[in-house]
């Protein structure tokens, strides 16, 4: 896979008229730059750099206990060690390609292109003052963004089955789950499952999956509690796997009936029928070339005008080797997504659409989705929730 994805860094940089792409970096087991997930699976100790040159040159400068893993990962055409210092031969090697444009890792806007920290940033400044590269510095954002967001076959393929074994452990946790139960119990039969696939989860197990039961729930981005499912409760989990270095993201709705009811009440299945049409016409508007804050209009406008509030986030974030990966969202212009309401949909982007509304007296509906961006327009990377499911536990 990093074969396959340095390759593919090679004609974004041409794209984008970048000359050289370098990553620099120390102590990658500790301070991980998350675009070494795609350049070098080695931990690196020592002041590093990751270089990939638009003619295809891969390079590799590390501390000379470090080369032979970097070698032994075949991937680079030269690894240079060094012992006392670094700073010889990165501006040796740099001033031998006298590039125009060298894009390095920082971001503003992406978290997943911010590896560079300011002190290594200072360090990079102060090794090039006396040189003309020193002022040729700029973000490589744009080229670890695009180098995340366009799934190669091999990647889609592993995101599919990590998509569909979050489906089946909903699947199971339906036949399981009944009135009475906690959140917590929930959730311990959830990773249960994942243990025994021998897997891990898409984020940090203290809040994936995420249970949340009734009208009182934290609502997003917290952990099971001991709150007791009740019949006449809404109820939604948010959780995802990772197989094979890549993961899934997804959510689900469920109505626990009470014991007089033969069906959900009305209210909760507007509920629900609203949020479903407003994925389905997030969807349907999905396109190459679109922005993202276009697609999270459709889907916002869509709940608002049914008459409940819009949700407080964004529609939906890229997925990959993380659960938020990537630069570009499905999201609203707001100040906390900077330039990203503003980019570029492409084809083989994953993102998940995700809206959520509240139904009074009963619980939060949300579902959660992925979909792979295609040429003209967008498909489903498992099965999606079409109708609640109901409870009678």
């Amino acid at each position: 896979m990093y074969k396959e994805k340095t390759a593919q860094a090679v004609d974004i940089l041409n794209e984008f008229d970048i000359d050289l792409w370098l990553t620099f970096v120390r102590e990658t087991h500790t301070i991980h730059d998350p675009g070494l997930d795609f350049l070098c699976p080695a931990s690196l100790t020592w002041q590093s750099a990751i270089i990939i040159s638009r003619s295809g040159e891969k390079t590799a400068i590390v501390g000379n206990l470090d080369s032979a893993a970097v070698e032994e990962t075949g991937i680079f055409d030269k690894v240079i060690s060094y012992k006392s210092g670094i700073a010889e031969d990165l501006t040796g090697y740099i001033e031998s390609k006298n590039p125009d444009t060298i894009a390095i890792n920082y971001s503003k806007d992406n978290e997943m292109a911010d590896g560079l920290t300011h002190g290594m940033y200072l360090i990079l400044k102060n090794y090039f003052k006396d040189t003309p590269y020193a002022d040729k510095f700029v973000s490589s954002e744009h080229v670890l963004s695009a180098l995340r967001g366009r799934k190669t076959d091999k990647e889609l393929k592993r995101l599919k089955i990590a998509a569909k074994i979050t489906n089946d452990i909903y699947a199971e946790v339906t036949d399981y789950m009944e009135a009475g139960m906690t959140e917590k119990d929930v959730a311990e039969f959830i990773l249960n499952k994942v243990s025994k696939l021998g897997l891990e989860t898409s984020w940090d197990k203290a809040t994936c999956p995420s249970v949340f039961t009734g009208p009182d729930t934290a609502g997003a981005h917290f952990g099971p509690t001991d709150r007791k499912i009740e019949r006449g409760h809404i109820l939604n989990i948010d959780f995802g796997v990772k197989k094979d270095d890549y993961v899934s993201d997804m959510q689900r709705t469920w109505y626990f009936l009470k014991k007089d009811e033969k069906e959900p009440p009305g209210s909760v299945k507007k509920g629900f029928e609203v949020l479903l049409g407003s994925i389905q016409a997030a969807a349907a508007a999905i396109k190459p070339g679109k922005e993202g804050r276009e697609i999270d209009g459709v889907a916002r406008d869509y709940i608002v005008e049914h008459g409940y509030d819009e949700y407080p986030h964004a529609l939906g974030h890229q997925v990959g080797r993380a659960a938020h990966d990537g630069a570009a969202l499905l999201c609203p212009e707001w100040e906390r997504y900077g330039e990203r309401p503003y980019m570029k949909i492409e084809e083989g982007q994953v993102y998940t659409i995700e809206p959520r509304l509240t139904v009074k007296g009963h619980g939060v509906v949300t579902i959660e989705e992925e979909v792979v961006v295609t040429k003209d327009g967008c498909e489903y990377l498992s099965e999606p929730q079409t109708e609640l499911y109901v409870i009678k536990k």
